[in-house]
């Protein structure tokens, strides 16, 4: 073997590498646009929802009892 197929067999391995690096940051940069930027915050928002709709159960209740008085 010589020199010549000795370089050009350890550059298609390196291209080889820098290729699928490439791909997979590809692959993982528009997978990561197709999710919400934050996973936790669809929790977030359910449970400030149901927050919000026990807060406005208490207000009416509140309110009840006040006319009651």
């Amino acid at each position: 073997m010589n020199m010549n197929q000795i370089i050009n067999m350890v550059l298609r391995r390196l291209i080889g590498k820098a290729v699928n690096y490439g791909v997979d940051a590809g692959v993982s940069a528009v997978s990561k646009r197709s999710r919400p930027a934050n996973p936790q915050q669809a929790e977030d928002d359910a449970e400030r929802v149901e927050r919000e709709r026990i807060r406005a159960i208490r207000q009416e209740r509140r309110a009840k009892r006040n006319q009651q008085s």
